[in-house]
């Protein structure tokens, strides 16, 4: 199942393989709606959220990155976390 449009912002944990373990803001590009869903990464619990890049998903669920800080095992937890989250209810 495909459920890249359905989140609007929810926290994601990753493995860090340079350094602590860390939660995530994925939050929906609102401005871009376009052919493609955009979620923008931040940083979730620093006082000044840091910018981590974004995920981009096409229609047929193909993603890319869009960043230079996370490692392709990172880019893949947080696409994947997107791919399967269920909004909580």
């Amino acid at each position: 199942m495909n459920n890249t449009h359905t989140i609007s912002e929810a926290k994601a944990w990753i493995k860090r393989n340079n350094g602590p373990d860390e939660v995530v803001s994925v939050v929906l590009d609102t401005i871009n709606n376009g052919a493609v869903t955009c979620y923008d990464l931040y940083t979730a619990f620093a006082e000044n959220h840091d910018y981590l890049g974004r995920i981009l998903f096409d229609a047929q669920g193909y993603w890319i990155y869009d960043g230079e800080l996370l490692t392709i095992a990172e880019q893949e937890q947080l696409a994947k976390f997107i791919i399967n989250y269920v909004e909580p209810v």
